[in-house]
C-alpha cells in the first residue's frame, strides 16, 4: 500500500517543463471575489435546533417578532425548531444586481441538525459593512441522522449546509475596465523564472513592449491601442496563452496526518541511509508483601516495573547522487518505511545538507 501511495503522489506533481494556460496560474489584480457574511436564523427544524440555553437565538426570534408587531418575551421562546447560523458567500467580480450567488449556512449554537430547515431573509455584508446581497431559502445538507439517545447513525456533517443560488445581489461593486490603459497580472505562486517566461510569451503574441515583469509575482500589461475599445478580448487573449512554468523543488510534510508530497525536481546527494524503529515498553504490576500471621509486620504494596527495549534492524541503503524522485521512492519502499518515517528521514537529510529541495512542514 505504501508503494501505491508514493507512486500516486509522484504522478500528480508536474515537472518544471509543464505547459499551462496563463489563466490557470495567474489573475488580474483587482479582479477578484469579495467575501460576504451575515447572521441569520434557520426555522422548521424538527426538534434538532438550538436548546433553550442558547440565549442569542431566543433574543433574535424576539427581535424578529417585535418587528412584525408581535410582542413575545425571549424567556417565553423555546427555540428547539430554530437554529442561529452564520451565512457566508463570495461576490464574484462584475456581479450585477439581480444575479444569484451560492451561500453556505453554518450553525453557531448547539443545534444537532439543519436538515429540513429554511433560512429566513438574511442581509450579507462585505468588509465595509455594506449590504451586497440578501439570502433566503431551503437549506440542503446532503446527509441524515437516525436513532435515539441509545445509539444512531449519522451521515455527513449535519450542522453545515448550502443554498445553491440562495442569495440575490442587491448592490454592485464598482469595477470598470473601460478607459484603462494598463493592467497588472499577478502570479498565484511568485517565481522570477516563470514571470519572465510569461512576459516573453505575451510579448511574442501581443507585440513587443506589451508586457513587463515588475517583480517575482507581477507583470504590467500595456493595452495596445487597437484593443483599448475591447479590453475583455485582450484579457481573454492573454489568459489563453500557454507558458512553461518553473516550479521550485519542494517536499511538503504534514506531521499531523503523516502526508508527504514530493516534487519532481527533488534531488539528493549520494548517501548511506538506514532507519530503524526503537520501541520502549514499560510494564508496571502491583506486588503485595504479606507478613507472617500474628507478627507485628504490615502488609506493603509495591510496584514492580519491567522495561523492555526492542529495536528493529534495518539494512544500510545506498542512494546515488542526483537521484530522481522515482529512485528515492524505490529506496524508501525497499526499506519499508511508513509516511511518518519518511518525515524523520527527510528532516535528517536536510540537516545533513544532502537534500536539495525546500522542506516545508505544515
Amino acid at each position: 500500500m505504501k508503494k501505491i501511495i508514493i507512486a500516486f503522489l509522484i504522478f500528480i506533481i508536474p515537472s518544471s517543463g509543464y505547459c499551462v494556460r496563463i489563466k490557470d496560474i495567474a489573475s488580474f489584480r483587482g479582479i477578484r471575489k469579495n467575501q460576504l457574511v451575515g447572521y441569520g436564523i434557520v426555522v422548521g427544524l424538527g426538534g434538532t435546533g438550538d436548546k433553550g440555553g442558547t440565549a442569542y437565538t431566543s433574543q433574535a426570534l424576539s427581535n424578529m417578532f417585535r418587528k412584525m408587531g408581535i410582542n413575545v418575551s425571549k424567556n417565553d421562546i423555546k427555540p428547539k425548531n430554530v437554529a442561529s447560523v452564520m451565512v457566508t458567500s463570495s461576490l464574484p467580480p462584475f456581479a450585477r444586481t439581480g444575479d444569484r450567488i451560492d451561500v453556505t449556512v453554518s450553525s453557531v449554537g448547539d443545534a444537532k441538525s439543519l436538515s429540513g430547515g429554511t433560512l429566513l431573509m438574511t442581509p450579507l455584508k462585505g468588509a465595509d459593512s455594506r449590504v451586497y446581497a440578501i439570502a433566503q431559502g431551503a437549506v440542503a445538507i446532503g446527509g441524515y441522522s437516525a436513532g435515539d439517545s441509545g445509539g444512531g447513525v449519522v451521515k455527513n456533517h449535519l450542522v453545515v449546509g448550502s443554498i445553491p443560488g440562495g442569495a440575490i445581489v442587491e448592490n454592485e461593486i464598482d469595477l470598470v475596465l473601460e478607459g484603462k490603459k494598463k493592467l497588472v497580472l499577478s502570479l498565484d505562486e511568485p517565481d522570477f523564472t516563470t514571470v519572465v517566461r510569461v512576459a516573453s510569451v505575451i510579448n511574442g503574441s501581443m507585440g513587443e513592449g506589451v508586457a513587463k515583469a515588475l517583480d517575482s509575482g507581477g507583470i504590467e500589461l500595456n493595452i495596445p491601442d487597437l484593443m483599448l475599445n475591447d479590453i475583455p478580448k485582450f484579457i481573454a487573449g492573454v489568459e489563453s496563452l500557454d507558458v512553461e512554468t518553473d516550479v521550485a523543488a519542494k517536499i511538503i510534510v504534514n506531521e499531523k496526518t503523516g502526508t508527504v508530497v514530493i516534487g519532481n525536481d527533488v534531488r539528493v546527494d549520494k548517501i548511506a541511509l538506514t532507519h530503524g524503529n526503537l520501541s520502549i515498553t514499560v510494564k508496571e504490576e502491583p506486588e503485595v508483601s504479606q507478613p507472617p500471621s500474628f507478627s507485628e509486620g504490615e502488609t506493603v504494596v509495591t510496584n514492580k516495573k519491567d522495561v523492555e527495549i526492542s529495536e528493529e534492524k534495518k539494512k544500510v541503503m545506498i542512494i546515488k547522487k542526483t537521484a530522481s524522485v522515482e529512485d528515492l521512492s524505490k529506496a524508501l519502499n525497499a526499506m519499508g518505511v511508513s509516511p511518518r518515517d519518511m518525515i524523520s528521514i527527510f528532516q535528517a537529510l536536510k540537516k545533513a545538507g544532502a537534500l536539495h529541495a525546500k522542506l516545508e512542514v505544515i
